[in-house]
């Protein structure tokens, strides 16, 4: 199985606001950069959806996956296994439930590990990520997040 890296980032203009994420994913001489935006979301949905994108364009399971993110949140949900006990319980009172329960169903399809980077520090596939989800956030037209706009009811 293919050796992955996958560098992801989140960004929101207001929080919440229109957001965007950035994927850069890497498998020997292959690269992929991925991106998209949403109407009113926030910078946590956004990472996160990152990291999932990232993973559900991998073509092959079992893949051993390395993912770099800037996001505290992200890395310490899954690497402290904190995702897997709001799992348990449902996800009560837990933000962004929808799309952890995405990132729940891919997750187990490979072997990922997480390692959070400093934001802004000059990595150039992080900071390419940061280009990438700005840019999205500022395309027109952009779509709604329904998954964030169901949880304000």
């Amino acid at each position: 199985m293919p050796n992955v890296i996958i560098y992801t980032d989140g960004a929101a203009r207001g929080n919440p606001g229109p957001g965007g994420y950035g994927v850069v994913l890497m498998s020997g001489k292959y690269r992929k950069e991925l991106s998209g935006g949403f109407k009113l979301t926030t910078n946590n949905r956004m990472e996160l959806l990152a990291v999932i994108i990232g993973l559900e364009a991998l073509k092959q399971s079992g893949s051993e996956v390395t993912v770099y993110s800037d996001s505290k949140y992200v890395v310490d949900a899954v690497e402290k296994g904190w995702v897997f006990n709001w799992e348990k319980k449902s996800f009560k009172d837990k933000k962004n439930a929808d799309l952890w329960r995405r990132f729940l169903k891919i997750y187990p399809k490979h072997k990922v590990k997480f390692v959070w980077v400093k934001g802004h520090a000059n990595i150039p596939e992080n900071e390419r990520c940061d280009e990438l989800a700005v840019a999205a956030s500022m395309q027109k037209n952009l779509p709604e997040d329904t998954g964030y706009l169901q949880s304000l009811q």
